[in-house]
């Protein structure tokens, strides 16, 4: 979708709106790239260890991370001019590595391959404009659901990441033990809490910076308990790794095996599926939190957002990564005032320069980013006042989107159960309403609800 005010664009500004931005306040769209970026940057680490048990080469793969992610978030600056950073996507990579390699004996080169194609389908989706129609017919009271969900599971993810969360084979999770790791969470959430509240920009960058240093001065002293707790200090500033052993080993001769062929087909539907409502999610999400949905409720750019990310996914195939996704952290940069473009392309600078620094931004441990994920969480919350928790018919559903979403550690399984329900409960109830009470749910959404029912009972 072309923003408005875009129609009256021509020639390069039309393929890059971002380019005819005006007054952007650059401070503020470098402040919010920064802070976006130091919330992801655990992916640099996070993304070879997992994907290298396939047998790819790690060092290979930092650097893939770094140039898939540059890719990536310059695709979605300059096409959609939208604050939002893509990069491999946790989950997806850890079905790649562990599910469709090691588990389904299928080579890493075969699963870049199914990585490849659905790239190349959702172009197609997205250029036929079926993603869009899927995103503009969600209701609204879902889509502020979506952000408090949003809200709701990067919390978790923070207080988990710290520690204070644990599992817990009696019953799922309980809290932890008061360790360093959590103290340092705290002082950081302190911080960014005190300098927001006295309207200080960047607070959540300092808080992330506080909480590094702190971390770094306990790995200097008590280096032992630090490993522990997964805090390790900078093991050095410079490195550079090639992508060769990685990069363009597609193997198209899947195609030809008859045994494997259905069995890959599957692989292919399940990234698709999983991305598609990833992103979805997350776009709805942080657009709804920032203010940035249109007066109909649809998300500004929508369809570059989702071309961008789709080619993202595509670019990162042939580099040598799993599927490339808009990430739920932007919410951050959201957050810290990034509203246009530059939040993202600045955040694909600082991946490029990641991979000459890699050592650094691996080292900044989860305590340190803890208190930007739960504060950012508790903003998103806001956004519940704006559901109709009265009506059950828009209420439940939005309530099955939040909780779920945490507790089925996915976005895109929350989105899933919250559209089912909410077909199933308002087909339901139109069954038994008067003619002038029943409620209207758009034939897309009803198409959805079947294909997720499908979805969770056959797959």
């Amino acid at each position: 979708m072309i923003n408005p005010r875009e129609r009256n664009l021509k020639g390069i500004y039309r393929v890059f709106p971002l380019l005819a931005e005006k007054n952007v306040d650059m401070k503020k769209e470098i402040l919010a790239g920064l802070t976006t970026f130091l919330t992801m940057a655990y992916i640099i680490a996070v993304n070879p260890n997992i994907l290298s048990k396939t047998g790819m080469d790690a060092g290979a793969l930092v650097t893939a991370t770094c140039l898939a992610a540059a890719i990536g978030c310059f695709l979605m600056g300059f096409i959609a001019d939208l604050p939002f950073a893509l990069a491999s996507g946790m989950g997806l990579n850890a079905f790649f590595a562990f599910t469709v390699v090691l588990k389904g004996k299928i080579s890493w080169e075969t699963a870049l391959t199914a990585v490849l194609i659905e790239g190349v389908i959702f172009i197609f989706l997205t250029l036929f404009k079926i993603r869009e129609a899927v995103v503009n017919s969600i209701p609204i009271n879902i889509k502020h659901a979506v952000t408090g969900g949003i809200g709701v599971f990067i919390a978790f993810i923070g207080f988990s990441g710290c520690g204070l969360i644990v599992a817990n084979e009696a019953t799922k999770i309980s809290m932890g033990q008061m360790t360093p790791a959590v103290g340092i969470a705290a002082i950081g959430l302190f911080i960014i809490a005190i300098l927001d509240k006295k309207r200080i920009r960047g607070s959540i960058l300092y808080g992330i910076a506080v909480s590094s240093l702190i971390a770094w001065i306990y790995a200097f002293i008590n280096p032992q308990a630090a490993a522990d707790l997964q805090i390790y200090l900078p093991k050095g500033i410079f490195k550079f790794e090639s992508i060769a052993p990685i990069a363009g080993k597609i193997d198209f001769s899947i195609f030809f095996d008859l045994k494997n062929i259905g069995n890959f087909f599957v692989i292919v539907c399940t990234f698709l599926f999983v991305d598609f409502f990833d992103t979805l999610g997350t776009l709805i999400g942080v657009c709804s939190k920032a203010n940035m949905l249109d007066e109909d409720g649809k998300v500004p750019n929508v369809g570059r957002a989702l071309l961008a990310d789709s080619l993202g996914t595509t670019v990162g195939a042939l580099l040598g990564v799993s599927t490339v996704t808009t990430y739920v952290e932007s919410s951050m940069g959201v957050m810290a005032g990034g509203r246009t473009g530059w939040t993202a392309v600045t955040t694909g600078v600082l991946f490029l320069v990641a991979m000459f620094f890699s050592p650094i931004f691996i080292s900044i441990p989860a305590c340190a980013t803890a208190p930007a994920l739960i504060y950012v969480g508790y903003l998103m919350l806001s956004s519940l006042k704006e559901i109709d928790l009265h009506d059950v018919t828009e209420g439940l559903p939005a309530f099955i989107t939040i909780t779920t979403m945490a507790l089925t550690y996915s976005i895109g399984d929350g989105l899933t159960l919250g559209i089912l329900s909410y077909v199933l409960i308002n087909l339901f109830y139109n069954i038994f309403a008067k003619k002038d009470e029943k409620r209207s749910v758009s034939m897309i959404m009803v198409i959805l609800g079947v294909l997720f029912l499908i979805k969770l009972i056959f797959m």
